[in-house]
Order: structure tokens, then sequence, then C-alpha cells
């Protein structure tokens, strides 16, 4: 019903105009008359309150449940339906984003056969291009698929007349693929793969809502749990070198846990400057001393002697092992052993993320254009499936949380968000590093691209059907 625009702004989609009860807690959306599904049926509400219910029925396990429970969804008429919520939820238009679902295909299929449905592989949607074919390898891997001009989209265009999607197991074998002249944009580029692109792209540089931080879980190391061992890990980090070395320098530091040019950033957000020797200092203060020469610091708490040495884990993608690394030779520096644990991605997230056994966690986290932080650090969300993964706990910071996203007055929130980004940055729970840059280099020769801000990197076509390639001159 909604998408986002190339400034990261929620615009109407499928939505013709839409109203709010003062309240906020009623949703009233008019759908546009002219949508249709690609194989020319009409699309309309019924449309709608058949995904969303799909969305809330447990049965399809939907990963996107738990942003749709409270709704209640009533039909007006054939174009016009209103949500009911049970709470207010200023960020609720952003729910409204959601792809649709064509009733008259998928109404009768059961949970169960959800997965395997043929519409998985050959979509029906009411966008700028119908699906066409797709091709596979020997082992049934889809390699490409085919895309052509919807021509009756309800938007002018789409003036490209095709799209073929090729896909890759890795980067190596994207850019080997661009490099023998296969194709005409790429997905994703590392920084560190940058120059062995030609000057025939345009390389769109844009801003997502992403950083990279290392999470503390305190109840997994008593030195962690000591604010000074965490406020001199903060000092000791540099983030410019990370950036530098792993990004190329195209990187931008992060302080907070909201970020400079999205809602509720805190331009006066205190900064842990690098600054070794400080960190050296008040660790020595504190009685964090290396009495035995061997490098490391210890203390004695409760009468037990603690080393100064924690477990840093992360993924294997080759970016966040180089950040661990780097991490490891700055900590050293202070007295403190890192030792790096280094394992594939699901591994992370099924064995160490779920069950919260890790001691300190190297990881990003994707806000949205609207970023409410309450499920990354409201303290109900310390558990899976909540993304509180430094496991804090501020009964201040959960009362600001709550009654930010309940607020419909835009100022009220920001202001909320400034003061929870003061008690959390003070608090220490986390050390912020940076926000990569998203590349995506497309050639020259296609025009119309104007992409700055996305909350995804999916959405980069939510506006497909204003590029071009060919122009002609008209006369007046």
């Amino acid at each position: 019903m909604f998408k986002y625009d190339g400034q990261g702004n929620l615009i109407p989609d499928l939505a013709e105009e839409y109203t709010i009860s003062e309240d906020g807690l009623n949703y009233d959306i008019t759908l546009k008359r002219n949508i249709f599904w690609h194989d020319g049926e009409p699309l309309t509400v019924s449309d709608i309150i058949f995904t969303i219910k799909t969305i809330q029925d447990s049965e399809y396990k939907s990963p996107l449940k738990d942003t749709w429970q409270g709704v209640e969804i009533e039909k007006i008429d054939e174009f016009t339906l209103r949500f009911k919520l049970n709470n207010t939820y200023a960020p609720f238009l952003h729910n409204l984003t959601v792809s649709i679902l064509p009733r008259h295909l998928w109404f009768g299929i059961s949970a169960s056969n959800f997965v395997l449905a043929q519409y998985n592989l050959s979509p029906i949607g009411s966008g700028p291009y119908k699906f066409k074919e797709f091709s596979k390898d020997d082992n049934g891997k889809i390699e490409s698929m085919e895309l052509v001009k919807n021509e009756k989209f309800y938007l002018p265009g789409p003036y490209i007349e095709k799209i073929t999607l090729r896909f890759y197991n890795t980067q190596s074998d994207l850019i080997n693929a661009y490099q023998k002249r296969k194709i005409d944009g790429l997905s994703f580029l590392s920084t560190a793969n940058q120059s062995k692109l030609r000057n025939d792209l345009n390389v769109n540089k844009i801003n997502l809502p992403i950083y990279y931080a290392v999470f503390f879980n305190q109840t997994e190391s008593k030195a962690l749990s000591d604010k000074i061992v965490r406020n001199a890990l903060a000092y000791a980090t540099n983030k410019e070198e990370i950036i530098n070395q792993v990004l190329q320098g195209q990187g931008t530091p992060v302080n907070s846990p909201l970020l400079a040019g999205w809602l509720g950033y805190d331009t006066e957000t205190k900064i842990y400057d690098f600054a070794l020797e400080h960190a050296q200092n008040i660790l020595e203060q504190a009685d964090w001393k290396d009495l035995d020469s061997d490098g490391i610091r210890e203390k004695t708490i409760n009468n037990e002697e603690v080393k100064l040495e924690i477990t840093l884990l992360t993924t294997d993608w080759p970016e966040l092992k180089q950040t661990a690394q780097l991490l490891q030779e700055q900590w050293q520096k202070i007295g403190m052993k890192v030792n790096l644990e280094i394992v594939d991605a699901t591994t992370v997230q099924q064995e160490y993320i779920r069950t919260r056994q890790y001691q300190a966690l190297l990881f990003g986290e994707v806000l949205n254009t609207d970023p409410d932080p309450f499920a990354f650090w409201h303290s109900s969300q310390k558990k899976d499936p909540g993304l509180n993964l430094a496991l804090y706990n501020n009964k201040k910071v959960d009362t600001l949380l709550e009654e930010a996203r309940q607020s419909m007055n835009q100022e009220i929130r920001i202001q909320k968000y400034i003061e929870f980004q003061k008690l959390l940055i003070e608090d220490m729970p986390v050390i912020f590093l940076h926000s990569p840059p998203y590349l995506y280099p497309v050639k020259k020769e296609i025009k119309g691209i104007n992409i700055k801000k996305l909350a995804q990197p999916s959405q980069r076509f939510s506006q497909i059907e204003s590029w071009f390639i060919k122009t002609n001159r008209v006369w007046k």
C-alpha cells in the first residue's frame, strides 16, 4: 500500500489516500481503482485482508506475525478498508509496505503447502514488471529470472522493456560476470572490491539505517560487568582505523543507537573519542593491574582473581572478521586478552544469539526509516526472538521507548529518543563502531536512478518504472 522513494520517505503506492484518527487507533486506506494483477484480475481490499490475515495466522509461521498482533481489519467497500489498533503505534504506516498476495490464486492453499505452491516459482504480482521465466542449473538451482514490462501498470512507465536477474554464489562470481560484460549492474559491492570496476559504472552510495557494534553480555563475563572496563574499551577503540582498513575510508563512525540523518538522532550525543592513554589510566585507577607482568591485567573481585580477558564472537564475513582482528589488536594495548571466535552466520544465529551464549558479540543491527528501537533495547526483548543483544535492562529506558512508540506527536517522540540515547550511552552496554555505505553500481547508460537513502537494499527497485536507457528528442 506504501513504499519508499529514493530519499527514504514513505510514499503511497497502491493507496490513493489515507486518514488517521486523532487517537492514532484507526487508519482508513483508500486504494487506487486502476490496479490489476498480472493475470488481469483487479486488485481490491479482499486481497489485502487475505494477505494480512494469512500473516496473522500462526500456522503460516510468517516472520511478520508479531508486527501485526492486535490489529483488526474492517472492509468498508471494495477499495476502502480500516485498520483498527488496540494500542497507538506511531510507525504503523511503515507496516503497510508489506507486499500483497492475490487472493484468487492463494486462497485455499493450506499452510503446509504454502511454501510448495507453484506461485512461489511463477509469481503473479501487480508491479511494473511481470514474471516470464527462469533458468536452472543441472542441480535445479535458479540461475536467472526474466521479467517483462507490465503494459497495464497503473503509473507512467516502465520504460525498460525487459529485466533479467542473474544469481551468483559469491561476490567474486558476481564481479567475474561483470568483467565478462554479462551484467549491467551489481546488487552489492564491498568497498574492498570497488577498484575492480571499470569507469562504465555509476556507483550509487546509498545510506542505509544499519550499524555495526560490539554488544556486551555482562552476565557471561565478570570483567565486562565492570563499567570501568567497558568505558576503557570504548576509549581504546580506534573507529577511524577500522573504517580506513576495513571500509577503505568510506564508512561513517557511529556513537549512538540511532543514526545521523534518520528520525530521533541526537546531535549532542556523547562521544568516546579514541584515547589510549586515558583508557589505560582509568583501568589502573580502578585496580585493574598487570601484577604478574604477563601483559594481561587482573583484579580481585569478591576474593576471586579475575583476568581482563574476554571472547569476542562474530561471523566469518570478511569485513567482520577483519574488524574483530583489529579490535583484538587495539584492546590488547590496554592489557586485555581478546580471544576470537569466528563462525558462520547460521551458527552464530542459532547456537549463540538465540541462547545468548556469548561474552561480546560483533554484529550488525538494521533499523527502519522510522527507527523504533524498542526491539533492540527494551528489557522485554532480552530473550529470543527479541533483539536486545546486550541484554540491556533500564526501567527509565523501557518507559521512554514505550511512550515514544505510542505518541503521534513527532516532536515528543524525538525528545524521548534523545533522552533514551543519553541514558544508554552513559550505561555503556555496547560499543558502536560504524555504518558502512551500500554500494550499488549500475551502468551509466541506465538513467533515472536517484537513490540516496533506503531502509533495505531490496527497496532500490521501488521506483524502477522511472528508469530508462534511451531518450528521444520531442519537438514542441
